[in-house]
């Protein structure tokens, strides 16, 4: 048969056949170009009011809702898995949610609960806080809303003093993930104002107006109450160059670090912030991400374990310092082993 098998001139080659550095996985393992660690993960979590409880999120298959009390064993499980931080979404309940989304800066919500009985037992992990008032609002607005518009100004006076109560209860990184313009210099000016230098801001500086979202509504709560939709505020998703001049902005006015979200349909956008910028990029796998690779591997369509490491390996590949992923704890057990 090999006598037969015709033989053809190779020589054009001059020696170079790439395929001799895939032959083997321990080659494969030497000269890959991009990590994948623990490290790199930040495990989104959702909290809920109430003792020993979780709630399942119909649109998430696997992600559930928890009491502040469970909330601390998964932080431990995530510091014991080697993950750096958190980031926490509270789901406020119905009677505390208001037009002008008060709750979002009463020191004793939710969030500020479940962020400080974290940092008393798990000192060692970084705690991500959330601020736009989606959360707390009774339309499902990022922003205060008034005749139908969304107010700019008056939002902003709203987060810098969410930001602040926040920061009080122990968050680590405050994450404005409004949009809203000039957010991110009001935050920090009161925060430093406030004897809170050290922490940090990580902003939701490119955040895209995006279908994908739909999963984390229902987990927070907003989903069903939002009047309207975001795009005056979120990006276009036709829009690129934007992005980075939302990026550039964020920077000068002092975000420590920055956002893209969605994930896999904006690689482009975090290849070019990364490219551009000198700050620590990260990304957010959301809901409508996460929702996608679980039915689809329910459905028998794609290999599920397969499609989530491909998909954390390109956010890496396209430049991302970090992810957020509700696969954190699931990926860090793995790669740890």
């Amino acid at each position: 048969m090999s006598e037969s098998w015709p033989k053809h001139d190779m020589s054009f080659l001059q020696g170079r056949r790439p395929r001799r550095l895939r032959r083997t996985e321990w080659s494969r393992n030497m000269v890959r170009e991009t990590e994948l660690l623990p490290r790199d993960l930040i495990w989104p979590l959702f909290v809920i009011e109430g003792q020993n409880e979780r709630t399942q999120i119909k649109t998430m298959p696997g992600v559930e809702r928890l009491t502040i009390d469970l909330l601390v064993e998964a932080a431990k499980a995530a510091r014991d898995a080697g993950i750096p931080a958190l980031a926490l979404f509270p789901n406020t309940p119905d009677h505390l949610r208001s037009e002008d989304g008060a709750e979002a800066y009463n020191p004793d919500n939710l969030m500020c609960r479940a962020l400080a009985a974290i940092k008393s037992a798990v000192p060692e992990i970084g705690l991500i806080a959330d601020v736009a008032l989606d959360e707390y609002s009774s339309d499902g607005q990022d922003g205060l809303v008034r005749d139908g518009h969304i107010l700019n100004d008056e939002t902003v006076a709203a987060m810098v003093r969410s930001a602040l109560v926040q920061a009080k209860a122990g968050a680590d990184i405050i994450a404005p993930s409004d949009m809203m313009d000039g957010r991110v210099a009001a935050i920090r000016h009161a925060l430093d104002a406030d004897g809170f230098e050290h922490v940090q801001i990580m902003s939701y500086a490119a955040k895209y107006a995006s279908c994908y979202y739909g999963p984390f509504r229902e987990a927070v709560g907003s989903g069903s109450r939002l009047r309207g939709d975001k795009r005056t505020y979120q990006m276009d998703y036709a829009n690129s160059d934007e992005a980075l001049r939302e990026i550039e902005q964020d920077i000068a006015e002092g975000a420590d670090s920055v956002m893209i979200k969605p994930g896999m349909p904006y690689l482009d956008i975090v290849r070019r912030a990364k490219d551009a910028f000198n700050v620590p990029i990260y990304v957010y796998q959301v809901s409508g991400e996460y929702a996608m690779i679980e039915l689809a591997g329910a459905a028998g369509a794609i290999n599920r374990d397969a499609a989530v490491l491909e998909s954390l390996w390109a956010f890496k590949r396209a430049g991302a310092n970090g992810i957020l992923t509700y696969y954190a704890l699931e990926m860090a057990r793995k790669l740890g082993r």
